[in-house]
């Protein structure tokens, strides 16, 4: 993919948990414009190898200045986190990929339901923008832990009005998720991003309530588990590729050279989905994408966030 060299223009603490970053490019010329709901992924070099995670974009996407993400500080991280938030200062040089929009709004919608849960408030930023340049019907539904975890809260209340809705749990504000997908009109889009109970969650009620697949629409990026380390051979290229227990097996490939294909790095999108020839041992599947028949049968995997307990696997690359 197509990567740019940026600057850190500003950061900003936006809560105990999260940080702000302003990205502008260092040659000092325009990015592209986006459309909301995309995303970017972030390379960083942690200890020596290229850790790369995505994140969603925030800023309005007609914006070719600047570009904006933010980021949750997860301890149980592979690294990426912490990273940017311990060692990126204002003035770090980075390297990211242009926009690939994963999380895309609907032309054809009546009415848009955002739900939103923590650090999940972030895709949805930009997809305001689009919504309300132009003139779509919709609502935000918000929950976070605690006020002051509520990232953009006071932004969003001035930007939405009465059209956004927060729930603190702190507070004992609850979402009833079965109670706002009933009262939809026909035709609405429903989209979800947060925690994976709650993605979950968006996704069962909607289905058991009959609403069709292509009017539910989902983001999560999940974090890459470590696990055992284990070997993998390339069919076509007859090498083979040990991947340590911290990294994932596509960013082992990547470090042998392979040209591996990947768009969200997060187990959402399919992109990198590789066949296997030959397995001895367990896969373990981390991703979104694959169906459950597809993981009980061991002859595919997604190399960005699933893993293996294996003594032989070939692949088709």
């Amino acid at each position: 993919m197509s990567t740019v060299n940026v600057r850190v223009a500003a950061i900003e603490q936006v809560t105990p948990m999260i940080k702000h970053f302003t990205l502008v490019r260092e040659d000092g010329q325009a990015f592209p414009t986006f459309s909301g709901g995309s995303h970017v992924v972030v390379a960083m070099d942690i200890n020596g190898r290229t850790h790369r995670n995505a994140y969603s974009m925030m800023g309005a996407p007609e914006d070719t200045q600047a570009y904006h993400i933010s980021v949750r500080r997860e301890e149980r991280s592979r690294g990426g986190s912490v990273f940017m938030h311990d060692n990126v200062v204002e003035g770090s040089s980075l390297q990211i990929t242009l926009p690939v929009n994963l999380f895309a709004l609907s032309k054809l919608g009546r009415k848009h339901i955002l739900i939103a849960g923590g650090i999940g408030i972030t895709p949805f930023m930009s997809q305001l923008h689009d919504i309300q340049r132009n003139g779509y019907s919709y609502e935000l539904h918000y929950a976070f832990r605690s006020p002051e975890h509520g990232a953009f809260s006071g932004q969003l209340k001035a930007r939405c009005g009465d059209l956004a809705h927060f729930y603190a749990d702190s507070l004992g504000r609850k979402l009833d998720i079965r109670a706002l997908l009933s009262a939809q009109p026909l035709g609405s889009h429903v989209y979800v991003c947060g925690p994976a109970s709650m993605v979950t969650a968006v996704l069962e009620t909607a289905r058991e309530l009959g609403w069709p697949e292509n009017h539910i629409h989902s983001e999560q990026f999940s974090a890459p588990p470590t696990g055992d380390a284990f070997k993998v051979r390339l069919a076509k290229s007859n090498i083979e590729v040990e991947v340590p227990s911290d990294i994932t097996l596509l960013e082992a490939l990547e470090t042998a050279g392979v040209n591996a294909e990947s768009l969200c790095r997060g187990g959402a999108c399919g992109r990198c989905e590789l066949d296997v020839l030959e397995l001895d041992g367990e896969i373990f599947h981390h991703d979104h994408y694959l169906s459950d028949a597809e993981k009980a049968a061991g002859r595919k995997i997604m190399p960005c966030v699933s893993r293996a307990r294996c003594t032989h696997m070939l692949l088709n690359i």
